[in-house]
């Protein structure tokens, strides 16, 4: 049930949250990414790979009415699609095409523009940025220049919508930096908050 809860989160110390709070008064952070939104939106930056074609082999980024120009094939729609189809699709017209006989094609995304993530507080500079495949929490901070001087680096909190509902996890940077915990991969939409030090 959602409540108002008090954990140790600094300028979040009152947060609306759907489960409770685990050991410490944080919830603890999800191990798997499954349920995650993979399509590709307009602005996103993906390479096609085409075994033994290096002509066929490039980096594509999604125009505004979610398609791309593709060599010998012309406009594909990819808006809305997973890598994986964009690679499907992308082999069958190749094949249908009498392009190639046995099309291998792979799609990795190299940055996703539809998708964003924002960084608040104490940092050098917030705001949103482009998600882009397997950034974390540390990583997202870089993007954002950093801690200030300020910065309750292990008060960091990670506010993801889980289920429809809002929740928050504390990630302690410091101990990632030195190797005792795990970086935390980051979906589309999250929010990463650093507080400041209390004296």
């Amino acid at each position: 049930m959602a409540a108002f809860l008090k954990c140790r989160f600094g300028a979040f110390a009152l947060i609306t949250v759907a489960a409770a709070c685990g050991p410490g008064g944080q919830t603890v952070i999800p191990d798997s990414l499954e349920d995650d939104d993979t399509t590709l939106g307009a602005g996103d930056v993906f390479a096609v790979r085409v075994y033994g074609q290096e002509d066929l082999s490039n980096s594509y980024r999604v125009a505004q009415d979610g398609s791309i120009d593709f060599p010998l094939v012309g406009r594909v729609e990819v808006g809305g699609r997973e890598p994986t189809e964009i690679a499907d699709l992308i082999a069958e017209r190749l094949q249908s095409g009498q392009i190639l006989v046995n099309p291998q094609v792979s799609v990795l995304v190299q940055e996703y523009n539809s998708k964003r993530i924002s960084v608040m507080g104490a940092v050098s500079e917030s705001g949103t940025f482009p998600m882009s495949a397997g950034l974390t929490v540390v990583q997202a901070i870089s993007a954002a220049g950093g801690f200030t001087n300020l910065a309750n680096r292990n008060g960091t909190v990670l506010t993801r919508r889980v289920d429809g509902e809002l929740r928050r996890y504390n990630v302690r940077v410091d101990r990632i930096s030195r190797g005792q915990e795990q970086d935390v991969p980051l979906r589309a939409g999250d929010i990463i908050y650093v507080p400041e030090r209390a004296f």
